[in-house]
């Protein structure tokens, strides 16, 4: 029984990827698949989850400085930590900030582009300092 725990345990912290610390430039075209361009040109396939996604697919965001934490999944491959851990931040001014998207008809603060409430304009998006967001 000890042994199937410990056997058991080895396996989990193996299978548990190390977080990394990524910077480069996003590169988000309209119906292709996010990119982050890294020093030398090197070209990382980025992925995340639902929340992430809907971000990496807003093209107003091309060209921003980020940096990404999470986990390689292959050699040109990363997946991006749960956006509650504040995973992708972009660099604006020589600081980061937290992508955000603002409804200036309801008031209502959004972590994902697209409509958040009922109105029928769009909310802009809006670099926030994360300490500043609850």
């Amino acid at each position: 029984m000890r042994a199937c725990l410990c056997i058991l345990a080895a396996a989990f912290l193996g299978a548990a990827a190390e977080t990394q610390t990524l910077d480069g430039n996003l590169v988000i075209a309209e119906g292709q698949a996010p990119l982050l361009e890294m020093a030398g040109h090197k070209l990382i396939h980025l992925d995340g989850d639902e929340t992430t996604r809907s971000v990496l697919t807003d093209v107003r965001l091309n060209g921003f400085t980020v940096q990404a934490k999470g986990h390689f999944t292959a050699p040109d491959k990363f997946l991006i930590d749960p956006s509650h851990t504040r995973s992708m931040l972009v660099r604006q001014e020589g600081r980061l900030k937290m992508i955000t998207y603002w409804c200036e008809v309801c008031h209502i603060r959004a972590y994902t582009p697209g409509r958040a409430c009922a109105a029928t304009a769009k909310p802009r998006w809006n670099l926030r300092d994360p300490s500043q967001i609850e």
